[in-house]
């Protein structure tokens, strides 16, 4: 009988490096298994916002949204992010790992990153889609918003991530641009998008009175938003999770390259869940607000939820929660735009809060060699890029797309239900009818401040 021979070092290390390898794939499958719930947590959060002749359109533009995310990602959106870190100019040295026919964008023994990587980004490039989703849900045309999220989630918001959310973007090493959590890249360009949009499409029918009064349109079951709300604060644990960088044998680190924990990640994280809350409830006492501040407050606190000490996560999210229900009363009040979800309030205004508070709160020193350190100055002109970034391209695209007709269903359709024309199926086929007649308008209760 042969005697088994003792393991080697080189067989004893090569084990190692390999089962670091396989925990760095499990960490960021499971964040991406995470970040599908946050998809769950819209699907009924704007389903429960629409009211029963829209609920089941409303839910399909974003599993629509999702479906047509992943082939375009797949072909024009890792690339981007690889290539495009200087500005406009690709640098395609760097961008040939992400071409569809890369050796890296297939099954490939030798590279367990670049599937479980593209993944996850590609569920970031969903979460702009359905954070610009909620904001158009009752009116929109099915396929002008498949073309907005596209453009959106597959080239929009990834050309700012290449920028500023990128080891070696410029914004980082140009201005000492920071954001951990992407406040700017995911929530700041998705929001700025959607605004872009709103102004070309328009407010719902009988969302705003004749003499500029503004009514009040209740989606069908506010249990539903709510639950959805909670399900994306879930997601939320996924969607971080895939911020931080696994470096097998060493202390995790930012996508900037700096040192941290989940540790860290996680005493600030659930502060700011509470901070927003607790600063929505503060404004309007209204739980749809409460668990829509407890994503604004993780939004305004996620640039700098690897740094901040916890108390101070919280105050920022205080201060998130607070004013994003602000910002939406201001623009529907004042501006007449129809945010049926507050999407911009939550997530472009908090990204700004967020950017600039971690400007405001700086000196942490920047450890990508040569770039300059966190400042308010070089927080404050990021947060311009990319607030342009998005709202160029969604106010100019929706602006053709207007021109055309192409944008907004016709007044008729409008009136009937989304869920019949473009679905077509009713959500509650067995119970209230999808649309009770009460005024021509659809509006369901009375008016409000």
């Amino acid at each position: 009988m042969m005697e088994q021979s003792a393991p080697t070092l080189a067989s004893l290390q090569a084990m190692i490096e390999m089962s670091d390898t396989i925990n760095m794939e499990i960490f960021y499958w499971f964040c991406t298994g995470l970040m599908v719930i946050i998809h769950v947590g819209f699907l009924a959060y704007e389903m429960g916002a629409s009211r029963l002749k829209n609920a089941l359109a409303s839910g399909v533009k974003n599993i629509l949204a999702f479906a047509f995310m992943v082939p375009t990602f797949f072909f024009i959106g890792w690339w981007i992010y690889l290539s495009m870190y200087n500005g406009f100019v690709p640098d395609f040295e760097a961008g040939a790992a992400g071409l569809p026919w890369s050796e890296n964008m297939g099954p490939n023994l030798s590279d367990n990153a670049s599937g479980i990587f593209w993944g996850a980004f590609v569920l970031f490039a969903a979460t702009t889609a359905s954070i610009f989703s909620g904001a158009v849900i009752e009116r929109i045309r099915m396929s002008s918003f498949l073309v907005l999220a596209v453009l959106l989630g597959s080239v929009v918001w990834i050309l700012a991530a290449s920028w500023g959310w990128h080891p070696t973007g410029w914004l980082t090493t140009e201005w000492g641009y920071h954001d951990f959590g992407a406040a700017g890249a995911v929530h700041m360009v998705a929001g700025f998008f959607a605004l872009g949009v709103l102004l070309n499409l328009g407010a719902r029918i009988g969302r705003f009175g004749p003499k500029g009064e503004v009514n009040t349109i209740v989606g069908h079951s506010v249990p539903m938003s709510m639950i959805g709300l909670m399900l994306i604060v879930v997601g939320f644990f996924g969607f971080l999770g895939g911020c931080i960088i696994y470096m097998p044998g060493a202390q995790w680190t930012s996508i900037f390259g700096n040192e941290t924990t989940l540790s860290a990640i996680s005493f600030n994280t659930l502060m700011a869940i509470a901070g927003g809350i607790i600063g929505a409830y503060v404004m309007t006492r209204q739980p749809f607000w409460m668990l829509s501040g407890a994503i604004a407050g993780i939004v305004a606190s996620a640039p700098g939820l690897d740094l901040y000490y916890p108390p101070l996560a919280f105050l920022i999210a205080f201060i998130g929660g607070a004013v994003a229900p602000m910002v939406d009363k201001i623009l529907s009040s004042r501006f007449k735009l129809d945010d049926p979800v507050g999407a911009f309030g939550v997530h472009g205004a908090s990204g700004v809060v967020g950017l600039l508070m971690l400007g405001v709160f700086s000196g942490f020193p920047n450890v990508v060699e040569g770039a300059p350190n966190i400042s308010f100055m070089g927080q404050l002109q990021s947060a311009v890029v990319m607030a342009l970034v998005g709202f160029i391209p969604g106010y100019f695209v929706s602006l053709v797309l207007a021109k055309f007709g192409l944008l907004r269903v016709p007044p008729k359709a409008e009136m009937a239900g989304l869920d019949i024309v473009e679905v077509p199926l009713q959500a509650y086929p067995e119970s209230v009818p999808a649309y009770n007649g009460k005024d021509d308008s659809g509006v369901s209760v009375g008016k409000t401040a």
